[in-house]
């Protein structure tokens, strides 16, 4: 871990959505980046997610922070304004986070910190995991974004042509990346499509490779 004084604290919060890997995956990214201090809450269904979808145990998943924060501890530092943090990603974000969140619920240490980082205008995104989605979900969107936070589903990129289930999940988290200012080679960034010429030239030498081994 870097200097206090040039540390990034990141706040992430795994709930109990579908997508346990978004969140396990970010900490393993997070945890290679110099001058950042990752702060974990999960709550209870997220613990049981971890282990179902990842086969992950918690001592596993708690090795990959720097700090750990129970989800029943409401006095915890990250609880605080006070507590100076860079941002706070919820992946993934479930509908019931999500809508403690658009009303200003904080009945547990997840909640408050994403309630903070709304009062304190600082980054807040949330991974949202759910299909298909009723209008109540909907409005709690509209209503997080209003108060300035990102909602930010985690959908693969396809135009990046993904050749596994890993380089799916991590186009997801470099998205999250992005939107917190942490830079990373999880994924390509896209460079446009190639020109007419660029494409008459590839089909020509996918041709000659064809023929060439015939």
């Amino acid at each position: 871990m870097a200097d206090a004084a040039h540390t990034r604290r990141i706040i992430v919060a795994i709930s109990g959505a579908s997508g346990a890997v978004y969140g396990a995956r970010l900490l393993q990214v997070l945890q290679g980046q110099s001058g950042i201090e990752t702060h974990l809450v999960v709550s209870d269904a997220g613990w049981r997610n971890l282990q179902h979808e990842l086969d992950m145990n918690r001592p596993a998943v708690e090795a990959l922070a720097h700090r750990v924060h129970d989800v029943a501890n409401v006095g915890a530092a990250i609880a605080s304004g006070s507590f100076q943090c860079h941002a706070m990603v919820v992946a993934p974000c479930s509908m019931r986070t999500l809508a403690a969140i658009a009303h200003g619920l904080a009945d547990n240490l997840l909640t408050r910190a994403a309630d903070v980082a709304l009062k304190e205008r600082r980054r807040l995104v949330l991974m949202v995991r759910e299909s298909p989605l009723h209008l109540t979900h909907l409005r709690n969107m509209v209503a997080v974004t209003e108060m300035g936070g990102i909602i930010c589903p985690p959908l693969p990129a396809f135009y990046l042509r993904p050749q596994t289930v890993g380089e799916v999940v991590d186009y997801s988290v470099a998205r999250a990346l992005d939107l917190i200012d942490v830079p990373h080679n999880l994924a390509p960034r896209w460079q446009g499509l190639p020109s007419a010429a660029e494409t008459i030239e590839s089909m020509a030498a996918s041709a000659r490779h064809a023929s060439s081994g015939a």
